[in-house]
């Protein structure tokens, strides 16, 4: 039985396929995740294989069955999808047959792949599994709410492909060892440890916060040094890779066909040492790449891979010694220092996903000089295709200009959406975008984005109510709304199919709300009209339909993610516990971020976002108060 990146159950020392025993674990791969409140329901075998269903929560899931036995003469729910719908709602209407309707249009996913700088239908390496490689944070500060919308549209791209069928096995790595990491650290003298712990753990509240489904791993660059001094090896052994007189590790830029031109369209001989600033490479200082601090290199097109160990500047902390062992048993060391930038994603992709992953994503900023690094690193490396779809999201912008770290203009998430409904607010603002296209954040945007999710759960809530005492449902049974649910249903599959398209996916999302609205209206005017005469009847709610269209949001919401309870941010719950004593005199991270963004604002003569920090500061909770000559003084308003 084939038994690859499938999800499988085990249950120790019980028959699986048993239904009296729930299940104590899933294996995904090589991690195993404990998995609560967890039950099985049924038991399909086929060709050979067994499949089996269960419910967590509201969700009935389905995954390979390792040790199924039993035959069930049930048919299948969807494979490798989630459904939800509400306990209380029985129907004899199997979900395989929703799937059987549609599966074959919806698995014809297109999207806009970088490489052919087109559409293109996705076609993954095997029938089922999708491996995903995505961009994460730099752990030296909190990311922002820019940040954020890469990590919703992985987020959007995996629900996707996971609601087609799919098993997405996704990779997404920390780069906790950089420059801007090492000056943090010096800065305010903390351990390299101290400070990337501090900030991915924040990471991870916010990606929770977020309800953002988690990758199967999330690898550290500091972890992987070994795997990183391997591929370096590997490229010098192609004729691809140099070491400096000073002891740092170069790319031979010039000798790698087709460099820069992948991605980006850029005449690799017009290149010059500096490109990647006017690119809008990331981070770049100075004309030079943030990844680059010297000149000893062959070609001043030669990206860094090593950087050697500067006494002056480095800290024995984030510092590496590696050995590889060669393959004639000998061992080679590549000398004292720390991974470049571009190298970790390239080292950590090959070991989770093999040499070839089936899409890469990321912000549109990483093209160049980022993505078309680690295409060079990878393929110079493994003599293999590195990705065979690249997806790129726009930027967040606060005005006109993208939102940065570098700019000042920056917000966290927790600064701009200082309440559980901001932070499910952008969300939907987020999800329900074209992801290819920039995003304006403004309070605008995030106000009509909370009005929407109001009347979504307005809605949401008066059909649960509707069909809190159940309903059985058979396919005798008719509704004339049925027929718009399946119609909207449709509209949304094609549309999400179609590069993502969630603009349509949520006007299908809303023509549901306005039919439930529609009848809600109308069995409350009916009620009107009678009025205490006994001789007219109230004609009842159309249950049969409200309760199809609960089933198709919850449906659409395996892919918005937007039902969720916001979890309350990790330190702030009992922030009034004591009445309003105010003997805590610490002010919080996120609002001297806020403190830092709005001084850099006032500098740049920004006064209109200098206003709006200083209002987010006020709903947290704080004062500021502007000193001339000396920085602000913040205290609890």
């Amino acid at each position: 039985m084939k038994f690859i990146t499938a999800l499988s159950i085990i249950a120790s020392s019980l028959s699986i396929c048993n239904p009296t025993y729930a299940f104590t674990s899933v294996s995904y791969t090589s991690s195993t995740t404990l998995v609560r409140d967890v039950a099985p329901l049924q038991i399909h075998q086929a060709e050979g294989e067994s499949r089996i269903w269960y419910k967590q929560g509201r969700s009935i899931l389905s995954s390979s069955c390792l040790y199924a036995s039993p035959k069930s003469s049930l048919p299948p729910l969807s494979s490798g999808s989630q459904t939800s719908s509400p306990s209380s709602l029985k129907s004899t209407k199997t979900d395989s047959e929703e799937d059987t309707r549609s599966k074959d249009k919806l698995r014809q996913l297109t999207l806009y792949n970088s490489l052919s700088r087109s559409k293109t239908p996705f076609i993954p390496q095997s029938p089922d599994i999708v491996s995903m490689y995505t961009c994460g944070p730099t752990v030296y500060d909190s990311a922002h709410v820019g940040n954020f919308r890469a990590f919703l549209t992985y987020d959007v791209l995996k629900r996707v492909l996971t609601y087609l069928g799919y098993n997405v096995d996704h990779i997404c790595n920390l780069t906790d060892v950089d420059d801007k990491i090492i000056k943090r650290c010096d800065r305010e003298n903390v351990s390299l440890l101290e400070l990337t712990r501090k900030f991915e753990n924040k990471f991870f509240d916010d990606l929770e916060a977020l309800n953002i489904v988690k990758a199967r791993e999330y690898p550290r660059a500091t972890d992987h040094i070994d795997e990183m001094a391997q591929l370096i090896i590997d490229l010098e052994g192609n004729g691809l890779a140099y070491q400096s007189d000073e002891g740092s590790w170069y790319f031979s830029v010039g000798k790698k066909e087709g460099y820069g031109t992948r991605l980006v369209q850029l005449d690799p001989d017009q290149l010059k040492k500096g490109a990647s600033s006017e690119t809008g490479g990331g981070g770049s200082v100075a004309g030079l790449d943030a990844d680059e601090y010297d000149a000893e290199k062959e070609g001043v097109r030669d990206f860094c891979l090593w950087k050697a160990y500067k006494p002056e500047f480095d800290r024995e902390d984030a510092i590496w010694d590696p050995v590889v062992t060669m393959e004639d048993g000998t061992t080679k060391s590549i000398g004292k220092g720390r991974p470049g930038w571009h190298l970790e994603c390239s080292a950590m992709a090959r070991k989770y996903l093999g040499d070839t992953i089936d899409v890469h994503a990321g912000g549109i900023d990483l093209k160049f000089p980022h993505h078309e690094n680690e295409i060079a690193q990878s393929e110079g490396a493994n003599c293999a295709p590195f990705c065979n779809c690249w997806v790129h999201n726009g930027f967040v912008n606060i005005g006109d200009e993208k939102m940065s770290k570098s700019k000042g203009n920056f917000l966290t998430l927790r600064t701009a959406c200082p309440t559980s409904d901001d932070v499910r607010a952008y969300r939907y603002l987020v999800v329900s975008s074209q992801y290819r296209n920039p995003l304006s954040f403004t309070d605008a945007a995030l106000g009509a984005a909370k009005g929407a999710l109001k009347r979504l759960d307005k809605v949401n809530a008066m059909i649960g109510d509707a069909l809190k005492d159940g309903v059985e449902m058979s396919i005798s049974e008719e509704s004339d709304m049925t027929t718009t649910v399946e119609k909207e249903l449709a509209n949304f599959e094609i549309a999400i199919a179609d590069d993502l398209s969630m603009p349509r996916a949520s006007a299908s999302l809303f023509s549901l709300v306005k039919l439930a609205e529609k009848e809600f209206k109308r069995v409350a005017k009916a009620a009107k009209d009678v009025d205490g005469d006994e001789s007219k009847v109230v004609p009842p709610l159309d249950i049969v339909g409200l309760a199809s269209i609960q089933q198709a949001l919850d449906k659409m919401d395996q892919v918005f993610g937007i039902y969720y309870e916001v979890p309350k941010e990790k330190g702030v719950e009992n922030d009034d516990k004591d009445g309003g004593d105010d003997t805590d005199l610490s002010v919080p991270d996120d609002v001297m971020d806020l403190v830092s963004q709005r001084t850099a604002a006032k500098d740049a003569k920004d006064w209109e976002l200098a206003d709006s920090l200083r209002a987010k500061i006020t709903e947290l909770g704080y004062s500021v108060k502007d000193v001339k000559g000396g920085d602000p003084v913040v205290t609890k308003s």
